[in-house]
């Protein structure tokens, strides 16, 4: 069962966040250090390891979605949650191996948020992988005197055996051809007991990735361009996603995405745009 934070009391908050942020898969499956919620971390961080990688050893979006996600409003200063996210990809990052995170948080307002992020090489600042920029809103205010999580990542050593990103989060491609996530669990959810980010661009671009490889013939696509919008929470599952290609007579092939939670009707709960180029 996924405990909705909102519902909690104020002397139960960061017990129960704690509880929810030390379950959640995303950040910790990836390696992603947050220096502002976690423990002993002092940059924000995430490696790049083969599993973030496409067919031609290109960085893939979901990855940088959730080392850089949009926009930087804190679960200390509210409980947050994204309305759209931008990702423009500048550097294909064959051979980075980890990433840095330089936010610029434009405004926090009462109840909407803005911010962007360069995401660079850690190992030479100078060059940038991927711009990015984002809103969000605030769903609830927040206890006052937030103490850091120790939430150490999983440990993941990189090899060219790894499973897959979407594998790992249950996304699977059934015999229809669609791609589905599982109903939500704690390792899946927001600490508001909804369908996190991270899952939700996983199977997103793995349909997205699917469809214009299908359109292309071939898989040596790289995603240069990534938009994600948050449509209303996904809070039972499983979650269908549908894409397809809208433009792709040039070199770019442009999809569009839709991701919907069958238990709840069908509803539409993110919805995106993913253009990839010919490798």
């Amino acid at each position: 069962m996924v405990r909705d934070i909102r519902e909690v009391t104020p002397e139960e908050h960061w017990k129960q966040f704690e509880e929810a942020w030390t379950a959640l898969l995303s950040y910790r499956y990836l390696g992603k250090l947050s220096p502002d919620l976690d423990s002993e971390v002092e940059r924000e961080t995430m490696p790049l390891r083969h599993d973030m990688r496409n067919s031609t050893g290109g960085i893939m979006a979901a990855p940088l979605c959730i080392a850089s996600p949009e926009p930087y409003w804190l679960d200390s200063q509210c409980v947050p949650a994204p309305v759209v996210m931008s990702y423009d990809i500048l550097d294909s990052a064959r051979d980075v191996h980890q990433v840095v995170v330089h936010r610029d948080v434009i405004h926090l307002g009462r109840s909407m948020g803005f911010s962007r992020s360069l995401t660079v090489d850690a190992d030479d600042p100078s060059r940038v992988i991927a711009v990015s920029c984002g809103t969000g809103v605030s769903l609830g205010d927040v206890p006052e005197d937030y103490q850091k999580v120790s939430n150490p990542p999983v440990p993941v050593v990189d090899s060219p055996s790894l499973p897959p990103l979407h594998q790992v989060f249950g996304a699977r491609r059934g015999q229809d051809g669609v791609w589905r996530l599982p109903e939500v669990t704690p390792e899946l959810s927001s600490p508001h007991a909804a369908l996190h980010l991270g899952p939700i661009n996983i199977v997103l671009e793995a349909a997205a990735t699917d469809a214009a490889a299908a359109h292309a013939g071939t898989d040596a696509l790289q995603v240069d361009s990534w938009i994600v919008m948050f449509v209303r929470p996904g809070v039972a599952g499983p979650f269908r996603a549908e894409a397809e290609v809208v433009s792709g007579r040039s070199e770019r092939i442009a999809t569009q995405l839709t991701l919907r939670d069958e238990g709840r009707g069908d509803r539409v709960v993110s919805v995106a745009r993913a253009v990839f180029r010919r490798v």
